[in-house]
């Protein structure tokens, strides 16, 4: 007889909380969501008030069937699933499909599994908020709508098999025009005027014209105007100033500081911190709030005055900026600050090592600065004066155990990442002269803002008040999954700058190089985002609107407030969205941006277009009136960084070099080209896909040898076991260990039998024994159904809008992803590699 069932969400939660309630607490886990929306038409009732229709999902009937036996021998069943929307909606799911008696079920709700925290809760049960769980629907309800209704109308209109989503969309619609600006950027050049001088004692001070000049006679005129003159100083200023930790981490902040300081994507952030907080290291991990309870004030308290000294602690309250933000809930925290070890690994060590020093930080005291700024003065240009400044920390104060970093576009291109704060000068006296040991004007270019991380994707969302602390993770995964954005580093480009140096009487002029654009780790957008966006913002403004968006979202907090009523609110948004899409039909697709017209090639007369195709974006030369029926066009793949609606005449006809022939290698050619799985060298009948550093126009024969050395040294370490009676069996090392290749099919090698001693006859037994897998892709393969993007990020079961009967396959392009030869006669596109 159980008396007490306490149903969380995750096992290793469970494993933790039960290790602190006692023999009287059996503590079993749901595994997150229990039932969702079916994939079919039938989800939502429209007509009858957008009711919706909940179905278990098959992976969770045997664990339904194992709490219903449970929860029926239970004297109370307490439900502790997490205490936001989503977890309060899935204690009601489980309430519903269990049929919980009310008399005998309680809702707990805590944000740390501490023992503490636990026994707190069970002594303070409530009933489920049902005002919560109805903001989760309306957003889950309002999601499938949005996804099941405009992603169709996406197939027709542009390319099978996309989605768009209320968050989602506007992600995208964010990477977009950022690379936009970026691509319509002037650049413009200025120099910055530098001096360095002899401060005495084998010390050197560099001092800065504070005004830079538009053009290089200027900097030239200005240099020569300080030929023969002292430098002296003429002031010297000391101001104190102070700086201010900042405050514990939320939910995107965390995504942020992780992503620069550790390199962590978002999706590892959350990973490793879910991992944490079940562990009971942390506090719950997605909150927007900046508050600290008043225990964990106390506690940072006592671990800095024990770490650090008295002098150092400083009790602070921090309050969000965020109108929805719940106060009553915590930033993230460690639940014992006296912890320096946590983790099961290096990266839940790393991060929990962040997530500790930015709380404690964030109760410390003031760093106290002393700054410094000296003017020098040129005898030969009354008036005019450089300037250097320095900083001296007096007082380490929270900088003794945390400095936050920056991002790219909020730092001085000029200065480090993370500049330290005691960059001090040497000292200095009024009147000091101050030998001259170089005088530079250096050109510098001004740079666009910089391209989204996936931290600074999130950190923009919640400025504009788009999403929530759940939704941040997937949706920024969802975007990349769908092949709107890919997160890549690329390579910069070399630019010429020139430096000017006063040399004596003379100025010189010196012409430098450096490499600028280099970007690691950003999102950039696809040629199918940039169509899709353009198609959103001219048909479907709303869901694309950045305030529209931000506005549903508070529609949501008001809905789990209690004042507004979740189906008035779907209501008021679906009647015009469902009239937009019956409008969408009419689009014609001729008007969409996925076709242009670069020119006309310059030997033939020959058209060439972009356009966007089933595998992605090409180019394609036509053939001319009047020519043989049986001419086909010749196409080529875009390469990394090319859009179609920028690409230029030269950069089309420069794809049409491939395949090539990079040189030879054991008496055969190796021929690097493109193809549908991306660019590959082709030797001897066979095909060596390139390193993602690699580029099929630039590729050098050395390297193709490298490639195809290194492909078959690792094909022969795979190699178990061969058969040359029949080459069609073969025994490999697979990545969960040894297997059997039979043609095809992949068998499993039964336990107990050693893989070396394997006979051919007992491989083709295995394999005779092993049932055919049905084909998962293929021409009339089932499509993938429109999904509903914007989730959150807990362990329920994607779900997804079945494709429409009526929906007609796009018609394939089969040129797209194919390589063309080298002129563009009318030549057949090579075949794709596999």
């Amino acid at each position: 007889m159980v008396k007490n069932l306490v149903i969380v969400e995750s096992p290793a939660k469970a494993k933790t909380i039960e290790g602190y309630l006692g023999k009287d607490f059996v503590v079993r886990s749901s595994f997150g969501h229990v039932r969702d929306l079916p994939k079919d038409n039938n989800a939502i009732d429209v007509a009858n008030g957008f009711k919706p229709t909940y179905v278990v999902s098959a992976d969770k009937r045997e664990i339904i069937s194992q709490l219903k036996k449970l929860s029926k021998e239970a004297e109370i069943v307490w439900l502790a699933s997490d205490d936001d929307r989503e977890g309060e909606a899935i204690s009601w799911h489980l309430a519903e499909t269990l049929n919980l008696n009310a008399d005998k079920t309680r809702r707990i709700v805590f944000r740390e599994i501490t023992k503490t925290a636990i026994l707190k809760a069970i002594d303070n049960p409530r009933e489920i908020d049902l005002n919560l769980v109805n903001a989760q629907q309306a957003r889950r309800v309002l999601d499938r709508l949005v996804g099941f209704e405009l992603s169709p109308v996406l197939w027709k209109k542009v390319k099978a098999g996309l989605s768009a989503g209320r968050v989602q969309s506007v992600a995208v619609r964010l990477v977009v025009e950022r690379e936009r600006e970026i691509s319509g950027f002037t650049v413009t050049s200025a120099y910055r005027v530098v001096a360095r001088f002899d401060a005495g004692r084998g010390a050197v001070l560099e001092a800065e014209l504070p005004t830079r000049f538009k053009t290089r006679a200027e900097a030239e005129a200005f240099l020569a105007r300080c030929v023969g003159a002292d430098y002296a100083i003429q002031n010297l200023e000391q101001k104190p100033g102070k700086r201010t930790p900042a405050p514990p981490f939320t939910t995107s902040t965390l995504q942020q500081e992780a992503s620069r300081k550790l390199g962590f994507s978002v999706a590892q952030t959350m990973s490793v911190a879910q991992k944490l907080y079940e562990a009971g290291r942390i506090s719950y991990m997605r909150t927007d709030s900046l508050n600290l309870s008043e225990d964990a004030i106390a506690a940072a308290k006592t671990a800095i005055t024990d770490a650090y000294g008295a002098e150092y602690a400083h009790t602070r309250h921090f309050k969000t900026k965020s109108a929805s933000a719940q106060e009553a809930h915590e930033a993230i925290r460690p639940t014992d600050f006296t912890l320096l070890k946590a983790g099961a690994d290096s990266q839940e060590q790393r991060l929990y090592d962040l997530i500790r020093k930015r709380a404690m930080a964030s109760q410390m005291a003031d760093a106290v600065i002393e700054r410094t700024v000296a003017t020098i003065g040129i005898s030969t240009q009354p008036g005019v004066t450089l300037t250097a400044s320095g900083e001296v920390i007096t007082f380490e104060g929270f900088l003794k155990a945390y400095t936050e970093s920056k991002d790219d576009d909020e730092q001085d291109s000029d200065e480090p990442a993370e500049s330290s704060f005691s960059r001090g000068l040497p000292p200095l006296s009024v009147g000091q002269q101050l030998p001259l040991l170089q005088f530079t004007a250096t050109e510098r270019f001004a740079s666009p803002a910089a391209r989204f991380t996936e931290a600074s994707l999130v950190k923009k969302l919640e400025e504009m008040g788009i999403g929530r602390p759940s939704t941040y993770a997937p949706t920024i995964s969802t975007i990349q999954k769908r092949g709107y954005v890919e997160k890549d580093s690329r390579e910069g480009k070399e630019r010429k700058f020139h430096v000017l140096t006063l040399d004596g009487e003379q100025v010189k002029t010196e012409i430098k190089t450096e490499t600028y654009g280099a970007d690691k780790a950003k999102l950039f957008p696809t040629d199918v985002a940039m169509v899709v966006t353009d198609f959103l913002v001219e048909h479907f403004p709303a869901i694309v609107d950045f305030q529209f968006t931000a506005k549903v979202e508070d529609e949501f907090d008001r809905i789990a407030d209690g004042l507004d009523n979740w189906t008035d609110m779907l209501s008021g948004f679906y009647t015009p969205f469902h009239k937009t899409v019956e409008l969408g039909e009419e689009i014609e697709r001729s008007t969409l941006g996925s076709t242009r017209e670069i020119g006309l090639h310059p030997e033939t007369g020959q058209k060439l277009t972009a356009r966007l195709g089933r595998y992605g974006p090409y180019v394609q030369i036509e053939p001319l009136e009047g020519a043989p029926e049986d001419e086909k066009p010749v196409y080529a793949s875009l390469r990394k960084g090319q859009f179609i609606e920028s690409l230029t005449l030269e950069e089309a006809l420069d794809l049409f070099k491939l395949p090539r022939v990079v040189g030879e290698f054991e008496d055969k050619s190796m021929t690097a080209a493109l193809g549908r799985f991306g660019p590959y060298i082709r030797h001897d009948s066979k095909f060596y896909s390139l390193r993602k550093d690699q580029d099929p126009h630039t590729i050098t024969g050395d390297e193709g040898v490298e490639l195809i050395e290194a492909k078959r040294k690792a094909d022969a370490e795979r190699l178990i076991k061969a058969f040359p009676e029949n080459p069609d069996i073969q025994i490999l090392n697979g990545r969960f260990g040894p297997y059997i290749v039979a043609g095809k099919k992949n068998v499993k090698i039964p336990k107990g039998e050693e893989p070396t001693e394997l006979t051919l006859e007992r491989c083709l037994e295995l394999a005779e024994a092993t049932p055919d897998k049905p084909a998962k892709g293929g021409r009339f393969a089932k499509k993938a159904a429109p999904a509903t993007a914007d989730k959150t990020d807990t362990p329920a079961k994607k779900t997804a809008a079945k494709k429409p009967a009526a929906k007609k396959k796009a018609p394939a392009k089969k040129a797209a992803g194919t390589t063309a030869a080298k002129k563009p006669a009318a030549k057949k596109p090579t075949k794709k590699a596999e």
